[in-house]
């Protein structure tokens, strides 16, 4: 069976330089915007009179709109160039950001967060899949790059409202929709081209599995992903550690996510993406049955942040040579992990309710094997049907 190469425009690049730098940027923005919600929730409920709940559905209505715009701007890419997708993407988050900071009343504020959604799963979808194949061979670690400035964002984020204060929170979105604004005048370098591929024979059992396979892989790892981030803090409290302690760990958790994208960025130049994962697997599932023990459980935590780091920008360029004629394969897996992120802290909350707090290292165990055995067969698939 012939192997599928993957072609890049002429250059080889769908990024200039300074194109690829404002992407970064904007990915710097992506995690920004979706990390403000949970930090202005005070300011929040001062400002519209809101309960707890009421409060949240911000960030709620704000990752629908992502999943709507990961699998709406999938539909209308091959009809647009990649660089108004990027223009189109950018410009509805400045939309949505000054809308959310400017709105008279709650509804009309959650109508905000869902069009800067949109524009988030635009971004999302479109810079993650341009970079899987923007770059030739350096396209994983262009990926990683890429997704550790999401976790500058995330980490940025709650330190803008801090400083400002959740009253002022207002300020914090409304410059999120300056520098989006901004950043719809830098797509120029972005090439209009469409990328080609080249057609593959291969059986749709194959394809459906293969995605399936993916779908899992995806969800699981972000399960494991936010479950550590929501239940990390209450597990240690649980077993000994203050809540200082408790936060502190939390924070160096998605500090070690960050990290460790970049850290990857060599070892993807010398490694299939497979082999990374399968090493990411078994790093992260090692890390949570360490978790158990007291003395070493934060730092088990952050072994978990630094294994799980590569998992989704890594994938992506796997699932593009294993899948090169499933045009909208990467768009479901990235919509999937959004679901799953929302999804997990909850679902592992009904778990933690009928097996007790101290569980929580091995529901995540559990899942991370899960995810170790998704990976293993993978493998075995793609190399049957993609070889």
């Amino acid at each position: 069976m012939t192997h599928t190469v993957l072609r890049t425009p002429a250059a080889g690049r769908l990024f200039s330089r300074p194109a690829a730098a404002a992407s970064c940027v904007g990915f710097v923005l992506i995690g920004m915007l979706q990390a403000l919600y949970g930090p202005a929730v005070p300011g929040l409920r001062a400002e519209y009179g809101l309960s707890p709940s009421g409060a949240g559905l911000g960030l709620s209505l704000h990752f629908t709109g992502g999943v709507a715009g990961v699998l709406a701007f999938n539909a209308i890419h091959s009809r647009i160039s990649n660089r108004t997708l990027l223009a189109a993407s950018y410009a509805l988050m400045a939309a949505g950001g000054a809308g959310f900071a400017l709105s008279p009343n709650w509804p009309l504020a959650l109508a905000a967060a869902f069009l800067g959604g949109l524009g988030f799963g635009g971004i999302d979808y479109g810079l993650n899949q341009l970079f899987a194949v923007g770059f030739g061979e350096k396209s994983t670690a262009m990926l990683n790059v890429l997704n550790a400035h999401f976790g500058i964002g995330a980490v940025l984020g709650p330190a803008v409202i801090a400083w400002t204060g959740p009253r002022h929170y207002a300020y914090a979105f409304g410059g999120c929709a300056v520098l989006a604004a901004v950043l719809v005048l830098c797509t120029g370098g972005v090439r209009t081209e469409p990328v080609d591929v080249a057609p593959k024979a291969s059986t749709s059992l194959g394809l459906s599995r293969v995605l399936v396979g993916f779908l899992a892989l995806y969800v699981l790892n972000v399960a494991v992903e936010a479950g550590v981030g929501g239940w990390e803090p209450t597990h240690l409290e649980t077993v000994g550690y203050s809540a200082t302690v408790a936060a502190s760990a939390t924070s160096v958790y998605w500090l070690m996510m960050t990290a460790g994208r970049f850290l990857v960025v060599p070892l993807t130049l010398r490694y299939a993406p497979e082999r990374i994962l399968t090493v990411c697997a078994a790093g992260m599932t090692a890390c949570l049955l360490l978790s158990l023990v007291k003395g070493v459980a934060p730092v088990a935590y952050a072994g978990v942040g630094l294994f799980i780091a590569p998992v989704f920008p890594t994938g992506l360029p796997w699932l593009n040579r294993a899948l090169p004629q499933a045009k909208r394969a990467g768009a479901w897996v990235i919509a999937a992990s959004m679901v799953g992120g929302v999804a997990a802290p909850p679902l592992l909350g009904l778990g933690i309710e009928a097996s007790g707090i101290h569980a929580v290292p091995w529901l995540l165990t559990a899942l991370s094997a899960a995810s170790l055995a998704a990976t293993v067969w993978l493998i075995q698939l793609t190399r049957r049907f993609v070889e």
